[in-house]
């Protein structure tokens, strides 16, 4: 058996210290989303891919991809957001094991109307503390990182 190779105390205090950050950056994104939108941070996942699609339609597989969510939570926020009039389900013509989702005119408000302020959260919680080298050179740590790790596919979401 081979024996961990357990985080030194530098490690675990970075570890720790990207987990915390991370934690409180997107608590704080939702609550200023949801206070000065009324959008969850899952309704405008979902409405930004949708609004930068051609005709605001993706297929539901691609939109979860996206996202990086699987199936079971993507056909529940999408569910949630059909009953407030944010997007509607419509089936695939080209595939009639495939369906699609739509960005109703009321999701193209809402991302519009939100989008503006959250750009603004994010510059000020996260860009206005880095320099332009620090972004640099922080999307070039995070990039290597992203590349050692490995993509996996649980097989009933990587299928339609």
């Amino acid at each position: 058996m081979v024996e961990p190779r357990w985080l030194g105390e530098q490690e675990a205090a970075l570890w720790q210290a990207y987990r915390a950050t991370h934690r409180e950056l997107m608590r704080a994104l939702e609550a200023r989303m949801i206070t000065n939108s009324g959008l969850s941070g899952a309704d405008y996942a979902l409405l930004h891919p949708l609004s930068e699609a051609e005709g605001g339609v993706l297929r539901t597989r691609d939109l979860g991809r996206s996202v990086g969510w699987e199936r079971s939570r993507l056909s529940h926020q999408v569910s949630r957001m059909e009953k407030r009039g944010l997007v509607c389900r419509e089936e695939c013509t080209s595939d009639a094991r495939g369906s699609m989702v739509r960005l109703t005119p009321l999701g193209r408000t809402a991302i519009d109307s939100a989008a503006p302020d959250h750009v603004a959260a994010v510059r000020t919680y996260f860009f206005d503390h880095l320099t332009t080298e620090e972004q640099t050179q922080l999307a070039a740590l995070l990039d290597r990182v992203a590349a050692g790790i490995p993509m996996t596919c649980v097989p009933s979401d990587c299928e339609e």
